[in-house]
């Protein structure tokens, strides 16, 4: 019995993210963060297939391949080995900045050697990474409150035009697109989840999502809107035969464009790091940075022997984890063997790629709105009247608004300077760095920036104090919360996240 009892003990004294769920809690969490990134995970080789000139069902198998790598990535991020993953409840998946890239690579080369010169591209890519992550995660200490504050805030208002364009159809070309079904489709799912949230309690309400998904998928059958065409396509296995489009080449010009593609990958998963470290109450320090970036990078380089592309964190699955508080990296990690296992069953995929656009955008701007709400709640804590910390924080926003206000802002510019410029969480980070230096560090502003520092760090500190207060407390240990947000939940809407598996 005091083995029992002391067991428990050490369970309960876990970080809420090392701990684990019953099974099924496990699953249908880990599920719900499935369906929150599939979409994300299948668009990139459904671009960058036809542009490599594959047909319809090679791209298809171009999909499968990218689920496989996704899972693989995800695993390695979440309970890692030696000194490689954040161990962090972090999703990994094909990263939406290789796409430009790649499609010029694939419509420079012949159909039959365009992957394979991608490929040895990525893998060159990702070995280079891997090696110079120690050296790239000591960026850290360029990430006080104001700068990771102002880059949270730009990865949720990056993610929400995603948000939109899923609920108006996902597709511009088709004749459907932004019709009154889809935004309809959309804000019922909205509501839906909305309203779960708020009468839900327990499990039931952190797999809210999840539930809204269901139930708009249930309403878009008699709407017409939802696709089994995929299903009955769909073969039962489908392994993803290592170099199935040959082995890889080595070009110069290709390798340089996806290196550059790695640096903003590396950029924006240090961003992400330090995101979900303040919203799970685990603050990412340079060796979970570094674990992290060794995760993302050698998945990168061992996904091209399945036919994957480059990995990186999917940033619109840290507003799961703000919105469910389910801070459990094994939950991620149970996301991560379903990846693996849809890779390896396109029967099983095509049942998530059910759920339609329209209503996973819905439930998108929740997920993506909450990201930002983390960002404004760390700008809270980072002393904007000391400074010029405000204007650190207007000219990064202005800035990394740009390619979603604008688009088309960068159009004249050298297509291989887009890379970094169309992503504006990467162009927003640099100018919030850059800008910290100039106005906290050197010159006149020097003087009071030790101070402005010393206030933002032990705001960071007190911010990690009180995420972690709740386990100190047996009484609490259920419950989780957000950073510096205050718990106004009712009391007896306990959250079982942080309670140990029985």
């Amino acid at each position: 019995m005091a083995a029992i009892t002391g067991q428990k003990s050490e369970e309960d004294r876990k970080h809420p993210v090392d701990q684990t769920l019953p099974p099924l809690k496990m699953f249908t969490s880990g599920l719900q963060h499935v369906a929150a990134m599939y979409a994300g995970v299948v668009a990139p080789p459904m671009i960058v297939g036809p542009a490599c000139g594959l047909s319809p069902t090679e791209t298809a198998f171009l999909m499968g391949a990218s689920l496989f790598t996704a899972g693989i990535a995800t695993l390695l991020q979440t309970l890692g080995f030696w000194k490689v993953g954040a161990k962090l409840p972090f999703v990994n998946g094909v990263s939406f900045a290789g796409v430009t890239p790649m499609v010029a690579i694939g419509k420079a080369q012949s159909p039959e050697n365009a992957l394979p010169i991608i490929f040895g591209a990525v893998i060159v890519a990702g070995v280079l990474g891997f090696f110079v992550a120690p050296y790239f995660s000591k960026l850290v200490r360029f990430f006080p409150p104001v700068v990771t504050g102002t880059v949270i805030t730009l990865i949720g208002v990056s993610l929400l035009p995603v948000a939109f364009n899923w609920s108006q159809g996902g597709n511009s070309q088709a004749p459907d697109y932004g019709s009154l079904t889809n935004i309809g489709m959309a804000a019922l799912t909205f509501l839906i989840v909305l309203v779960l949230r708020k009468v839900l309690r327990g499990f039931l309400q952190q797999i809210s999502i999840l539930l809204g998904l269901v139930a708009g998928t249930l309403i878009a059958i008699p709407v017409g809107i939802t696709d089994f065409a995929a299903i009955t396509k769909a073969d039962l296995i489908g392994f993803p035969t290592p170099f199935h489009f040959g082995a890889p080449q080595f070009d110069v010009a290709a390798i340089v464009s996806m290196c550059i593609v790695m640096l903003v990958c590396m950029t924006e998963s240090t961003a992400d790091m330090l995101a979900l470290g303040k919203i799970v109450g685990r603050p990412a320090d340079e060796r979970t940075i570094e674990g992290g970036l060794r995760a993302d990078t050698l998945g990168t380089a061992v996904s091209p022997l399945f036919n994957g592309f480059a990995n990186s964190a999917f940033a619109q699955n840290i507003g799961l984890v703000a919105m469910t508080k389910v801070r459990s990296r094994f939950v991620v990690a149970t996301s991560g063997l379903i990846l693996i296992v849809l890779g390896l069953s396109p029967v099983a995929a095509s049942v998530i790629s059910l759920v339609p656009l329209p209503v996973l955008g819905g439930a998108g701007i929740v997920l993506f709105g909450s990201v930002a709400a983390s960002g404004i709640q760390t700008l809270a804590s980072a002393a904007m009247e000391k400074g010029e910390n405000s204007l650190i924080v207007a000219a990064a926003v202005g800035i990394g608004l740009i390619p979603i206000a604008a688009p088309e802002f960068y159009h004249n510019l050298p297509k291989d300077m887009l890379v970094v410029l169309d992503s504006g969480i990467s162009t927003g980070c640099l100018v919030a760095i850059i800008l910290n230096l100039a106005f906290n560090h050197f010159g006149k502003g020097a003087d009071t920036a030790g101070e402005g520092d010393a206030t933002e760090a032990a705001g960071t500190e007190a911010a990690a104090v009180d995420a972690a207060a709740p386990e100190a407390d047996d009484g609490a240990a259920d419950e989780v919360r957000i950073p510096q947000q205050p718990d106004r939940r009712a009391p007896d809407s306990g959250d079982p996240a942080s309670a140990p598996a029985h």
